[in-house]
């Protein structure tokens, strides 16, 4: 087990949601915390939540902009002196058929979803290895694990973090770096990710991922901080992504005719 107790740890995207609540979280660990997002506001808020118990800055940073990122890696470790763990937690989803979405639309997926990772995964590395004990979470999806009508953008960018953060994690291993990584599964967390995307028929959409939303973010967060303590390679988060594992076992013809059922059966719904 990790004794995360005094480790620096900077979280993309904490302005809302899952990232508001590794915040939390980790303050409750004694991490001193930089926290990032687009979103000022609610950048304060989480702010306001946690500068009490642990040293905390903020940065508005957009997650898509690599000089950006790599600007703001930098200042973190200026603000405190080092880092041990990013968080690449920022993230936006696209609910649109595969033929008929912009072109924009799938690279803005992409450019946060993806792309994201991999700069706040590459500013960050040189720091962990200089701390001595470091760790990078990459937060992907159920959807990294099994491909759903209508994700094809979300599905694309998901399942890259995840082979991009395997690939990652043995090359650490093989180097005997001193840094880990794992790739987190959450499932139907109840954030405004759904809410705050884009999309053919929004509304319906926010509609169904509210009912079909299983966990909080503050029990997703608990999982994620006692994956990184177990440094586990994957972590499944939520009751339904241990369906979605089990379901992405399966043959495709089984799995995909599952999906395409009860993508039917909402269809027949609405």
């Amino acid at each position: 087990m990790k004794d995360l107790t005094g480790w620096v740890v900077a979280i993309t995207g904490a302005a809302s949601g899952i990232g508001r609540a590794l915040a939390v979280e980790l303050a409750d660990h004694g991490c001193p915390l930089a926290l990032c997002d687009v979103d000022e506001v609610g950048l304060a808020r989480t702010s306001d939540m946690v500068s009490a118990k642990v040293p905390t800055t903020t940065s508005v940073v957009d997650v898509s902009d690599r000089d950006a990122m790599y600007g703001w890696a930098e200042q973190v470790v200026a603000d405190h002196g080092g880092v041990n763990m990013i968080i690449n937690n920022a993230g936006v989803n696209l609910s649109h058929d595969a033929e008929t979405q912009s072109i924009a639309d799938v690279e803005w997926v992409m450019d946060i979803d993806f792309w994201g990772v991999v700069h706040g995964t590459q500013a960050f590395l040189p720091h962990l290895k200089a701390s001595g004990n470091g760790h990078v979470v990459n937060i992907s999806s159920v959807f990294g694990l099994v491909s759903i009508p209508s994700q094809s953008a979300y599905n694309a960018a998901k399942f890259a973090v995840r082979g991009y953060t395997d690939a990652l994690r043995m090359e650490l291993e093989l180097e005997d770096a001193p840094v880990s990584a794992t790739t987190i599964h959450p499932g139907g967390i109840k954030t405004n990710i759904v809410r705050n995307g884009r999309g053919q028929n929004h509304q319906q959409s926010i509609e169904r991922f509210d009912q079909v939303a299983m966990s909080t973010p503050e029990k997703a967060a608990r999982q994620i901080v006692k994956a990184v303590e177990r440094d586990r390679r994957r972590a499944l988060i939520g009751p339904d992504a241990k369906v979605f594992d089990a379901a992405s076992r399966l043959p495709a013809r089984v799995s995909q005719g599952i999906v395409k059922a009860l993508a039917k059966r909402n269809l027949a719904d609405e």
